[in-house]
């Protein structure tokens, strides 16, 4: 029997100070005839991934509750997941040793959110022991055993079932249904034992293979650049990269090449706690030193000619006036915000990020719930640090994809001395081009180091400047030896350097310095 249990679980790195969030799938035997698999994974969304895979191979799921903070939106989305499964759902009312604890309250609010029964609640502590000896029993008694069939479960690929083909043929990508549930999955692989998974893409009369389905397939929300600081690390990122997906399968990867910072790779990931803890591990276990380039999410552009292209790097969004672009789409999401009472800046922050109220209700007397639909692009960076501060930290905050919605969106780019940095490029909406244009380039002005030679930074919508600013070259002082004498020897000496500070700006190169790219995150 498999159960799954709906709380995130976080492990420190203690010697390195980084972190890491990890599925993890434990055994656990009893004094009867049941063994019972526990599969912990994250709460967080960005790796609901991880979630879907586990969901596949259970049967049940203990839905935890925090017995003084009650229903969180991560306990909204986890409950929904867990139920359009159709998972035997037994809710667990942990720490009611707290003197906060409010056991009867948290009840009420699963009997008003899920239609939960209330007495099948469980009330345990963890600390104290109290109500541990419940849970297992609850388990075996209300979740069912496995049918039977002949699958397991395997950390990095899910639900692997072995099969023999009586007649046809079973391909990748086909579709195929249970009678049992009468559900219909889609083979994502499909292969021999040769004695190891070997996939061929398709089995045949006769044959004897396994099948991996069961699971939504990863859905890439945010895309980032990743590059080594040094080029002639590429290979040696490419080794980490290849090695990291290895047990990241949600992950993808695509290689590409930068003007302004060589060779690289176009990375997607679940969302920006993802790429983080990525970005992390490449650099904590395999030593990379990497440049992360300004987070993005797909968009869809359509031009006058009736095509369509979706971008995932701005860079490749030309800015080209003969091309016109007629609309743009981008990623929306439905937000779930859970706060104690009504706060008036949170409806501000809402609605400065362009979100759209859909829902407002009473969880009970003292907690309210409130759903938003927010472009992706509003939340992918500093929208939940945002919500935690004008809330005190009492919020909590959730979200699901939703379809793409229209958006007037321009490309933005960054130039020095006249020259784009494609690297720095961006898509944001034309209302907000200006001010982020504005705090682009103030923010490059602080964090470029000054040469021989005047540099320009602009900020610029095709041919349009919206923002400029120019970092002043150093000089040296050509006059110091000049005691008095004709004014005109002086304009000389000021004439030529100012001629070879011209020279240099030709020649010249800028170097952006790592720091810039993540200063720049906060501002994009």
């Amino acid at each position: 029997m498999w159960v799954y249990l709906c709380c995130s679980k976080r492990s420190r790195w203690k010697e390195k100070g980084g972190s890491q969030l990890r599925r993890k799938q434990q055994p656990c035997s009893t004094n009867t005839p049941f063994l019972l698999n526990l599969i912990d994974t994250p709460g967080h969304v960005d790796f609901s991934y991880e979630v879907s895979r586990s969901l596949a191979a259970c049967q049940g799921a203990l839905l935890v509750v925090d017995a003084a903070q009650g229903v969180q939106a991560q306990t909204v989305a986890n409950f929904h997941l867990a139920f359009e499964s159709n998972l035997t759902i037994i809710p667990v009312i942990n720490k009611i040793d707290q003197p906060t604890a409010d056991p009867e309250r948290v009840k009420s609010q699963l009997t008003s959110l899920f239609d939960l029964d209330p007495e099948d609640a469980l009330l345990t502590s963890a600390k104290t022991g109290k109500g541990l000896d419940q849970v297992l029993p609850a388990v075996i008694e209300r979740i069912p055993s496995p049918d039977g069939k002949h699958s397991y479960y395997d950390k990095y690929k899910g639900v692997i079932c072995h099969v023999a083909v009586v007649d046809g043929a079973l391909r990748k990508g086909d579709k195929i249904g249970s009678a049992a549930i009468s559900q219909t999955y889609e083979v994502l692989d499909v292969g021999i034992m040769h004695p190891e998974l070997t996939s061929t893409g398709v089995l045949f009369t006769g044959q004897v293979g396994y099948v991996v389905s069961g699971f939504k397939p990863a859905k890439h929300m945010v895309f980032s650049g990743l590059y080594p600081a040094d080029g002639s690390d590429f290979d040696a990122l490419n080794h980490a990269i290849e090695r990291l997906t290895c047990n990241d399968a949600s992950v993808s990867v695509m290689k590409e090449t930068s003007t302004a910072l060589g060779m690289g790779f176009r990375c997607g990931f679940l969302g920006l706690l993802h790429m983080d803890v990525f970005h992390q591990r490449l650099e904590q276990e395999y030593g990379a030193r990497v440049i992360s380039t300004i987070p993005t999410v797909p968009y869809i552009f359509e031009y006058a000619d009736g095509s369509k292209i979706q971008v995932q790097n701005p860079a490749a969004l030309a800015s080209n006036p003969g091309k016109r672009v007629t609309a743009c789409w981008e990623p929306a999401v439905i937000a779930t915000i859970i706060i104690p009472s009504m706060w008036d800046l949170l409806l501000h922050l809402c609605s400065e990020r362009s979100g759209e109220q859909l829902e407002y209700s009473f969880i009970d007397s003292q907690r309210a719930l409130m759903k938003y639909r927010l472009p992706l692009r509003e939340i992918i960076v500093d929208f939940y640090n945002e919500l935690k501060s004008i809330t005190s930290r009492y919020a909590t905050f959730d979200y699901e994809d939703s379809e793409y919605q229209k958006s007037d969106l321009v490309k933005l780019d960054v130039l020095l001395n006249g020259q784009p940095v494609d690297a720095m490029a961006t898509i944001v909406h034309s209302l907000k081009a200006q001010r982020v244009g504005r705090g682009l380039v103030d923010k490059l002005k602080k964090l470029i180091d000054r040469q021989m030679f005047d540099i320009t930074i602009q900020a610029a919508i095709g041919s349009k400047v919206v923002a400029r600013e120019t970092l002043s070259a150093m000089r040296k002082n050509v006059l110091a030896k000049c005691y008095g004498g004709d004014v005109t020897r002086k304009k000389k000496l000021l004439e030529k350097q100012k001629e070879g500070k011209k020279r240099m700006k030709h020649i010249g190169s800028v170097d952006i310095p790592q720091e810039a790219f993540h200063e720049l995150f906060k501002i994009s």
